[in-house]
């Protein structure tokens, strides 16, 4: 008898109707049109042997089955052992007879505990193609890897792959609360329903483990990092152990946020410092508890002394006193701390951008060995863009976690069609010059650039209950690229968009080029018309929907958009040289240099670095002014041509889809009209400059932008 939970894996993978299509995302396993291909996998797949009977081989096989009988259209022979020719076989390294760990042995030499070989051999002088790995978790990867070799409909004549993540840990950061509200969630409620939790395992976990496993992510910090310390009460841990039970089959830890005040809020303690014994040996008895229950609990995620968060400081101690007593908790265990590096103070309001590195990087080299450092992308908070963090590269005895924000937070929520793997990559190729060219954040982050044991990258979960899990069909390609990423940071964006684009809608090239085009060209489209230039933060206030340049009466200092960009009858920027706050000299020397001069500043960080006049002469002859003013209506045209893109599209997928995308276009056009006005309008009372030519005139006043409001927008 089928175990339940696989009855429920294929319930959730067999929706008939067009509408179902977003929530299966790019595990679509629709039919192969191509005769070509579809006769090649035929032959080459004549019989399926599992050499593996765990529930975690038993859901790769259950997946091959599934995804082979809805792209062929025939239900594949089952074997007990290796008999003929062409069979599809797999299984892990320890489940393999002699001969075959013979004819693979230098491919088991270029893998991890969590690579795959995906191979065409000849046994017995008879052609079979094998599936394995270390462990089954790793043959799960490669079943996933070679299903999306039929999805794309790649050739698999002569096969031959060995892969692996070149990063340890690859997580899912959720900022969900227990009352099910996700903080910078836009896609529905949490999809964890804790109040039905540990009896009730809703059908979406499952679905939930099975996506993340088909990119390789093997991590979830299930709880908000502005974290409630009911989460690690007995009540709630019987719930957790539920989840990490559904999610363990499929290769994926549990983590969860520490409350740095939870000795005295669940605790019945006075304090929570971390030199107290007794508040040390609170914690060290709290996490024998969690692995009692779950064994292989992956660790906690701390956001402390941050935005209100309590944390060591207010004890009169540092970041290394509240990470490393966690630390020595979870250490018996093999757990791991990820200690937030997000922290600024309204005590020091010179520039918030400096604060983060100048708090940690004297603290270099004082972690205890299970603790990483989880740095977000830029120094200030996930713009559209920023320069990359100046902690990565000048840590080198700290391992550092790259934090990513896949939830569209700043880029005009689950609303805009932005392709976040564009941002991604740019970060990951950032150069830090910290041991010379080439010191790239990818190397920092992967360990090849210092030797740290622990290397990991997380992405603020864009996921939520909606039918869709993201509220945008093409957030799913971020969720996904972020997964893929994770695996290789050194894949290319484009490569990631045309593997989700086919996996997702179709193969037909007249469809995967010019939307592929669109991918790509988003994400510039939205800088253009939000923040062009290296303007960053002008979002309106607390929810961060729609401009507020005017905002400037905030308490602290670096909560105003006036304070970011500075505009005045002079220019415009913020002033991060030498001359101004000296945020360069966080820098490698090459970097810093680079970033100081106002000649050879990269045009796209300019008023990041710099606070420039009105008439200051851009490389294209243009002055600032009109360089500003020509991108947001770059950033309009960037849209409107998005829109006639997807016009042409209706024939090559469902109609449900192609109608929903259609519908957030229309949107995304009003609201990237609106960001270009509104801040077009607002700055103009400095230039005092006409708007040049081409640049279409506002249909509305500034103070009808500055009218409106969003009380109930989402996510806030």
């Amino acid at each position: 008898m089928m175990p339940l939970r696989f009855i429920f894996l294929f319930l959730s993978i067999s929706f008939s109707a067009a509408a179902q299509k977003d929530y299966k995302v790019w595990l679509q396993y629709d039919r192969i049109t191509n005769t070509t291909i579809a006769s090649e996998y035929k032959n080459n797949i004549k019989g399926i042997v599992c050499l593996g009977n765990s529930q975690t081989s038993q859901i790769a096989l259950k997946e091959l089955e599934n995804a082979i009988v809805n792209m062929l259209g025939n239900k594949p022979i089952f074997k007990s052992e290796i008999n003929g020719e062409n069979n599809l076989i797999i299984g892990s390294q320890s489940s393999l007879n002699p001969d075959f760990k013979n004819i693979l042995k230098d491919d088991f030499e270029k893998i991890n505990n969590e690579g795959f070989i995906i191979k065409s051999i000849h046994f017995k002088n008879k052609k079979q193609l094998i599936i394995t790995g270390k462990n089954d978790i790793a043959v799960l990867y490669g079943v996933f890897n070679f299903l999306r070799l039929m999805q794309t409909t790649t050739s698999i004549q002569n096969l031959n792959i060995a892969d692996s993540p070149k990063i340890n840990f690859r997580l899912l950061n959720h900022w969900d609360n227990l009352d099910r509200t996700v903080e910078r969630g836009y896609a529905g409620f949490s999809l964890w329903n804790w109040q039905k939790l540990p009896e009730f395992i809703d059908q979406r976990y499952i679905d939930y483990a099975r996506a993340n496993a088909s990119i390789g992510i093997n991590g979830t910090v299930l709880t908000n990092v502005n974290a409630n310390a009911l989460i690690l009460t007995p009540q709630y841990l019987e719930k957790v152990e539920a989840l990490a039970g559904v999610f363990r089959p499929y290769g994926i830890k549990v983590y969860l946020t520490a409350r740095f005040s939870a000795p005295i809020e669940i605790g019945n303690l006075k304090t929570a410092d971390p030199k107290d014994p007794e508040v040390i040996n609170w914690w060290k008895n709290k996490a024998a508890e969690i692995y009692k229950r779950i064994p292989d609990f992956g660790g906690f995620l701390v956001k402390a002394n941050s935005e209100g968060q309590p944390g060591p400081q207010n004890y009169g101690r540092d970041h290394v006193d509240g990470a490393n007593m966690l630390a020595d908790a979870v250490a018996h265990f093999g757990g791991i701390i990820m200690w937030r590096a997000f922290v600024y103070s309204e005590h020091d309001a010179n520039d918030r951008a400096k604060q983060a590195y100048a708090e940690f990087q004297p603290y270099d080299g004082k972690f205890k060995e299970n603790v990483i450092v989880q740095v977000k992308n830029g120094p200030i908070d996930f713009q559209p863009r920023e320069p990359f963090h100046p902690l990565f590269g000048a840590m080198q005895k700290t391992p550092l976690m790259m934090e990513f924000q896949i939830t569209q937070e700043y880029l005009g929520f689950s609303t805009h069609l932005v392709f976040l793997p564009q941002l991604f990559q740019e970060v990951l190729e950032s150069d830090t010059y910290q041991k010379g060219k080439g010191s790239t954040v990818a190397k920092v982050i992967d360990g090849t650039l210092y030797p740290n044991k622990l290397t990991g990258i997380t992405g603020v979960s864009n996921i939520g209950n909606d039918l869709n899990w993201t509220g945008h069909p093409f957030a799913q390609a971020n969720w996904y690229g972020f997964g893929r990423l994770a695996w290789n940071p050194y894949l290319d964006s484009q490569t990631i968009a045309d593997e989700w684009l086919r996996c997702t809608f179709s193969n037909e090239e007249n469809f995967i080029k010019p939307v592929k085009n669109m991918m790509i060209e988003s994400r510039e489209a939205v800088v253009n018309y939000m923040t062009p230039l290296g303007l960053h933060h002008i979002m309106d206030t607390g929810h961060h929907y729609g401009p507020g340049p005017w905002v400037s009466n905030l308490s602290r200092p670096e909560w105003n958009p006036t304070y970011y960009h500075k505009a005045d009858k002079n220019g415009i920027g913020f002033d991060r040289s030498k001359s101004g706050t000296n945020a360069v000299s966080q820098y490698a020397p090459e970097v810093g240099k680079l970033f100081d001069n106002l000649q050879t500043c990269p045009e796209k960080d300019l008023l990041w670095f710099h606070h420039v006049s009105w008439d200051y002469k851009l490389k294209n002859g243009q002055t600032l002014w009109n360089g500003i003013a020509l991108r947001y209506q770059e950033g309009v045209n960037q849209v409107t041509a998005m829109r006639d893109i997807w016009k042409k599209t209706e024939k090559y997928i469902d109609s449900e889809r192609f109608r929903e995308v259609e519908m957030l276009l229309e949107i995304q056009q009003k609201e990237a009209k609106w960001w270009r006005d509104a801040c077009l309008l607002y700055f103009q009372q400095f230039s005092e400059k006409e708007l040049p030519a081409g640049v279409e005139k506002p249909t509305q006043t500034l103070d009808y932008f500055k009218s409106l409001k969003f009380p109930f927008a989402p996510g806030n």
